[in-house]
């Protein structure tokens, strides 16, 4: 797949990313990238209609599990945020972070924890034709990418999601 656009080697990191964290965390059903912000936003979708409690105690657990972990790697997060939006019989999570502080194995963490605490209603696309080396590949695609779209500027705002089993991307 050729993912070149107006040839900007540094717009192609940036869509590739988003691409790579689709294909390798099926949990997640929507990711956007403002480079103006440097701001990865991840959205998870819950089956069903989280009450401003429950989305609390999530938001709670999530956050300081996100914290610990920057705390253990030595890092301060310049953005953690998270919010909800509650649509017909489903609530988005959406979930903030800048890119300059973030990695992998962040996004692995996050992932997991959302599966942990969602269990059965975090709606997830099917992977399974992923076989473990696919995997570490792709995770070792998302550290590449990271670090490219860190060092390099761009101007697109980015939009990717699923659709029936692809993944699409958009520029705003």
């Amino acid at each position: 797949m050729d993912l070149r656009y107006h040839g900007k080697e540094d717009l192609t990191n940036s869509v590739s990313l988003l691409i790579s964290i689709l294909i390798r965390y099926p949990e997640v059903a929507k990711i956007n990238y403002d480079p103006e912000r440097k701001v990865l936003n991840f959205t998870f979708i819950h089956l069903g209609i989280l009450s401003d409690q429950e989305f609390a105690g999530l938001k709670s657990n999530i956050l300081s599990s996100i914290e610990m972990y920057n705390t253990l790697e030595c890092k301060t997060p310049k953005m953690v945020k998270l919010d909800y939006d509650i649509s017909d019989s489903i609530t988005m999570i959406g979930i903030q972070r800048d890119v300059e502080t973030l990695v992998q194995e962040e996004i692995s963490l996050m992932v997991e924890l959302f599966r942990h605490y969602i269990k059965n209603n975090l709606v997830t696309d099917d992977n399974e034709s992923l076989v473990d080396e696919d995997l570490v590949v792709q995770e070792e695609l998302i550290e590449h990418m990271l670090e490219s779209v860190k060092a390099k500027s761009e101007d697109k705002r980015l939009y990717a999601f699923r659709d029936e089993g692809r993944v699409l991307v958009f520029n705003k």
